[in-house]
């Protein structure tokens, strides 16, 4: 194309494009991986790696401590240019190197992120009274909460449970304190006719939960502590951090479900040649109303009973799942002929209109074992003198039919 005096040269659209398009060699684009490899696990350390490929697909020349080659074929004047390719390549030999997979990330799969939110610690203290059977359980105060409410808060109350047993007869919880994430509340819950048996076996859940007044309430966290960690008449304080919740054993033997606790006194009287037994106190009975309470009152029997005379009731108490009797009742019957018997002690729900519900029953005499065998072989032993003891209802007695 010829271009005349005095004119811009003029440059057509493809020329244009085409203009410092390829100034010189393409580098390597590097890529976010080339940074942080991910190698496979479980890679064995690999011999030194090989001398990198080109791109021309020969070796590269690599000195020798003599000063010469080893291989030929590459271009010097290339180096420059391979130098980031080669390291990409050089950086994968060098992958399953032990200390490379010491630094490597940890793996977020089945990472719970859960495990890492601080869901508070609870402030509280526990103390066995031996002599009166009691566990007191002192709820202090709770810090840091996870906030639960969409207004960052929470509305915290502490839920105490004794495992194993039936939840909701043995379940004990403290008031509400409404929008707090650090509660106080100093308060003390009792769980009454806890034996030393117990003290080995049982397992003392607390639960801390957030009330909604609309909707389920909402669990935060719990702590467990195994009451063989305390010692009698020591009060032992705690701090705990709270934990996500844990599963509940749910194997142990339906018929042996506890639904309370029952205090009896055994008395052989000589003067009246007779047993005493007095009905003092439940604790902890299973509800069984839809109000949430029971109605309960105790039967006694002592069988065999050929006459069907050996029936005692008490009176029925109202609207509670800790009722007071001490009521006593009289059993004529020789002192020899104690160990041939069996003392059976059932409570019931009273109900109107329909058939009383069955709460939960204990037996003692010769053929019972561990507490009840105890109780009634210590009244055999000291005659004329009462003995208390507190004892766990079941929701079967063996080889007993109930019917009220």
């Amino acid at each position: 194309m010829t271009q005349r005096k005095g004119e811009k040269p003029t440059i057509s659209i493809q020329e244009h494009m085409a203009i410092d398009v390829c100034p010189g060699p393409i580098q390597p684009i590097k890529q976010i991986s080339d940074y942080f490899p991910r190698y496979p696990r479980g890679c064995p350390p690999t011999a030194p790696p090989p001398p990198p490929l080109s791109r021309a697909g020969s070796l590269r020349s690599t000195a020798t401590p003599d000063g010469g080659t080893v291989a030929g074929g590459g271009d010097p004047a290339g180096a420059k240019d391979e130098d980031d390719l080669d390291r990409v390549f050089a950086g994968a030999t060098a992958a399953s190197s032990p200390a490379s997979r010491r630094d490597e990330e940890p793996d977020v799969e089945g990472y719970d992120s859960d495990d890492s939110t601080t869901l508070g610690t609870l402030d509280f203290s526990l103390l066995y009274d031996q002599e009166n059977n009691a566990l007191h359980c002192t709820i202090n105060k709770a810090k840091g909460l996870k906030p639960m409410d969409h207004n960052g808060l929470s509305d915290p109350y502490v839920k105490l449970h004794l495992l194993p047993g039936a939840s909701k007869a043995n379940k004990l919880r403290t008031k509400t304190l409404r929008n707090t994430l650090n509660p106080v509340w100093s308060e003390t819950l009792t769980y009454y006719g806890i034996t030393d048996e117990d003290m080995v076996r049982k397992t003392l859940r607390i639960s801390v939960c957030d009330e909604d007044k609309f909707r389920h309430n909402e669990f935060i966290g719990e702590t467990r502590i195994p009451l063989k960690k305390l010692k009698p008449n020591q009060t032992k304080n705690f701090y705990n951090c709270l934990e996500k919740q844990l599963p509940i054993d749910k194997t142990d033997d339906k018929s042996l479900e506890e639904r309370g606790r029952i205090m009896i006194s055994l008395k052989y009287s000589s003067q009246k040649s007779g047993l005493v037994v007095g009905i003092v106190r439940c604790a902890h009975l299973a509800a069984m109303d839809a109000n949430g309470f029971s109605d309960p009152y105790v039967k006694t029997y002592l069988k065999p009973d050929e006459n069907k005379k050996s029936k005692h009731k008490t009176i029925v108490k109202k609207k509670t799942l800790n009722p007071e009797f001490n009521e006593e009742f009289f059993y004529d019957i020789k002192y020899a002929d104690l160990t041939k018997k069996t003392l059976e002690v059932t409570v019931w729900d009273y109900d109107i209109g329909k058939s009383n519900d069955f709460i939960g029953g204990v037996s003692l005499g010769i053929n019972a074992n561990g507490e009840r065998l105890k109780h009634w072989f210590d009244c055999l032993k000291n005659k004329d003198k009462k003995i208390e003891r507190w004892h766990t209802l079941t929701n079967e007695l063996p080889g007993s039919v109930f019917s009220d």
